[in-house]
């Protein structure tokens, strides 16, 4: 199936019309006759969809609307409502009150089910993003939404500039948002002055050629990165069916197909802009617990979790061309005593400026993390032992001959490093256990250079 769809209406005659289109499209359809029925299904079983006709049996679809937004369950649920009045009061009302949409019959077949697809598609694009915001907040990465929202950036699209102009006038009086203009060929443009609108407003024309530019640009906001999660409402100078479901397919969110009605679009310019605050807010939530997750919060390289997976990884049979690769231990020399004699601040101090170091002498193919401590973790690819041993020299002496800025002390401090290298073959890597046993081997070899004396590095080969 390709979602649930609860339809209300006291009708059975309209109930059975509209069950028999969708279910013909693979829908799977629930029905009930009152707000109270309705609440009870969505509530039990939730819908990717509700449509609701604009009277029930025992109150209107804005009692239906009301209902479902009280529940947190059922808040997110999009609704149609489905009547005979055409009257733009009626249309703003539900609106207002929380609806997705409001088509007056009789609906082209071809429309309904783009819009059916359209709201459907976008509910569940939005919870994905939800469920990921409850998994973050679960694990404390999430934060929570700023009581001020700053005004949006709409961009109007239309090939008339003199209706353009009386359109995006009347916009600017009334809406708090940047209001800004364009021609089709033009819209685009926005990727190149770093200014992405939130909303884009397609007005919609009868010419051939022109509504064809009009399709391929939608086409292109859901394709080009910068703007994919941009919203999109297309407004119909002339009502036409099949270029409305055209663009619902396409990608738009909203569609006004009586022409431009300035309260109209900006109950449904604010339903867009709340939904996409709410999802770009969860997307950078997750993307900030995802970095969490594997980068080292005050070195910036990565983690220890990401770089034992990324060893085995590496390590894997499959990836390996029986090139040679060099894993690296590293270790401050002395290092508590900074903390001892200067404080943690300068201890942290030497600690960024060490993965400063480290990743400038590395290639864009090689991975420094750090383990915890003072001690870091190099993975490099496809390296020769000479290779290997000679970077590891190079950032010996970059430690010991270039002295570290540090808080609490006047003039620099001297800080050196040990490092431990491992060399395996491809052949080596598809042994078993390959990356605990690389761990060991450069773990015991900067043991020993730290014996050594430190300041050292120290070549270490496993046995054949």
């Amino acid at each position: 199936m390709q979602g649930k769809i609860l339809i209300v209406d006291p009708i059975a005659t309209n109930r059975i019309v509209l069950k028999t289109k969708l279910a013909s499209a693979f829908y799977d359809v629930r029905q009930a006759t009152s707000v109270a029925e309705a609440l009870f299904h969505a509530s039990r079983n939730t819908p990717d969809l509700v449509i609701s006709a604009f009277t029930l049996s025992d109150a209107d679809a804005t009692a239906l609307l009301d209902g479902l937004a009280a529940l947190p369950k059922t808040i997110r649920i999009p609704v149609i409502a489905f009547g005979d009045s055409e009257d733009a009061a009626l249309r703003q009302l539900f609106l207002s009150h929380g609806a997705q949409d409001v088509l007056v019959k009789p609906v082209e077949d071809t429309l309904l089910l783009s819009r059916v697809r359209s709201m459907i598609r976008l509910y569940h694009s939005t919870e994905r993003w939800q469920m990921r915001a409850e998994a973050s907040r679960a694990f404390g990465l999430a934060e929570a939404p700023s009581p001020f929202q700053m005004p949006g950036h709409i961009q109007l699209v239309g090939s008339d500039k003199a209706l353009n102009h009386i359109w995006a006038t009347q916009l600017r009086r009334a809406q708090p948002d940047h209001v800004s203009v364009c021609g089709t060929g033009d819209a685009m443009t926005c990727l190149r002055a770093h200014v992405i609108p939130d909303v884009f407003v397609l007005v919609l024309t009868q010419d051939r050629d022109a509504v064809k530019d009009q399709m391929d640009l939608i086409s292109s906001i859901r394709a080009n990165a910068g703007t994919r999660h941009c919203g999109i409402i297309t407004i119909q100078t002339i009502p036409n069916a099949e270029v409305a479901a055209n663009a619902l397919d396409l990608g738009a969110d909203d569609l006004m197909q009586q022409g431009f009605n300035l309260r109209e679009l900006q109950l449904r310019l604010s339903a867009l802009l709340t939904r996409k605050r709410q999802v770009d807010r969860i997307r950078a939530s997750v993307d900030l617990g995802l970095r969490e997750a594997i980068f080292d919060p005050l070195t910036g390289l990565y983690n220890r979790r990401y770089a034992l997976a990324e060893l085995t990884r590496q390590t894997h049979p499959a990836n390996r061309e029986n090139l040679p690769f060099a894993v690296m231990m590293a270790d401050m020399d002395h290092f508590k005593s900074v903390n001892d004699r200067f404080g943690h601040a300068a201890g942290d101090a030497v600690l960024v400026e060490t993965a400063h170091r480290l990743r400038a002498q590395l290639r864009p193919s090689d991975t420094a993390a750090r383990l915890g401590g003072e001690e870091f973790l190099l993975l490099l690819p496809a390296t020769s032992e000479k290779n290997a041993t000679a970077l590891a020299r190079r950032l010996c002496r970059s430690f010991e001959q270039t002295p570290f800025l540090v808080p609490g002390s006047q003039t620099p401090v001297t800080v050196t490093i040990s490092i431990g290298i491992c060399m395996v073959t491809g052949a080596d890597l598809h042994k078993p256990d390959a990356a605990a046993r690389l761990i060991d081997q450069a773990d015991k070899a900067l043991y020993a250079a730290k014996s050594r004396g430190r300041n050292c590095v120290l070549l270490s080969r496993p046995a054949a």
